[in-house]
């Protein structure tokens, strides 16, 4: 996924034109959601209740990060309101864009931050959990789900995903294939995970569409909001991590686990970096989802105050 991301970034700087169809990045999305949702089991019900704490400090963090993002957006970086709100939101992007481009601030430098924002938390997050010790061994091997159950949570995945469009809940195929994935795993009518071959594909998708955003940015805007961005993730990075301890202190839930349920990725690329290092899938993507339901509520509000 990092590979796939760096590298399309990087022809992206260099004026190529790069995009994902729509068809083939929903692809990606939905093999990492049946990932994901292999790591339900039948006990689900027990762990969600022990996350509620995990789950109010994740909320406290993501709107301290909004906040302080804003407060050094305007002073140091001397951005407008509404575009220092926009670029420091912790997640959503499509959303904060989206909001930027109706007039909403600055939509060049909102997208700009955005982007790189996604781009380097994707990089740099793995690089700095194994740097602490956080080791890709612990990830334990499963068994891979056979083609054709594999080839029926898709469909079915792809059928729920499409009812969850409707809504206009981000990250629907994610979401559409990790609940069926989830519900097939927990009522034991399947086991494992998808082909290893299968997830590389769903990995190298979703770098693709990280990197295929910087499309029509140019090195000079990239270069012009450096100083912003890098204040932005500095910023998501420290105050995530401070309340990752926390709950790590409180919880005994690993830290690595806990600081990737925290990081104000992208959901898909926060919770296919917990897939990949070992940690519990299910404690990721719900804390994920979490954040991006949370902030789908609160921005709007933060805006409008």
């Amino acid at each position: 996924m990092i590979g796939a991301a760096i590298t399309t970034s990087a022809a992206a700087w260099a004026g190529a034109t790069l995009a994902v169809d729509a068809r083939v990045r929903d692809v990606g999305f939905l093999i990492i959601g049946l990932s994901l949702g292999s790591g339900f089991q039948a006990d689900i019900l027990d762990k969600v209740g022990s996350w509620v704490l995990s789950l109010a400090i994740l909320c406290l963090s993501i709107f301290a990060t909004l906040l302080i993002g804003k407060w050094l957006m305007q002073s140091l970086a001397k951005a407008d309101r509404e575009t220092a709100t926009l670029a420091s939101a912790p997640g959503t992007m499509s959303m904060a864009i989206a909001m930027a481009v109706e007039g909403r601030g600055d939509a060049t430098r909102v997208t700009v931050i955005q982007s790189m924002r996604l781009l380097m938390l994707t990089a740099i997050l793995p690089l700095a959990l194994v740097g602490t010790g956080v080791s890709l061994a612990d990830a334990v091997p499963q068994p891979s789900i056979d083609w054709l159950h594999l080839c029926l949570l898709a469909l079915a995945g792809w059928v729920c995903a499409s009812l969850i469009k409707r809504t206009g809940f981000p990250a629907a195929l994610l979401v559409g294939g990790m609940a069926i994935s989830a519900l097939a795993h927990v009522f034991g009518l399947v086991h494992g995970t998808p082909h290893p071959w299968v997830q590389f594909v769903g990995y190298c998708l979703i770098g693709s569409v990280i990197g295929s955003r910087f499309s029509g940015i140019t090195l000079a805007a990239i270069r012009r909001e450096a100083g912003s961005t890098a204040l932005i993730v500095a910023v998501a990075a420290i105050v995530s991590a401070i309340f990752a301890l926390c709950v790590s202190f409180m919880t005994q839930l690993p830290i690595g686990q806990v600081w990737v349920a925290f990081a104000p990725g992208g959901v898909e690329a926060m919770a296919a970096i917990g897939l990949a290092m070992g940690f519990d899938p299910a404690y990721v993507a719900v804390h994920h989802l979490a954040r991006i339901s949370f902030l789908t509520l609160c921005l709007p509000l933060v805006l409008k105050r």
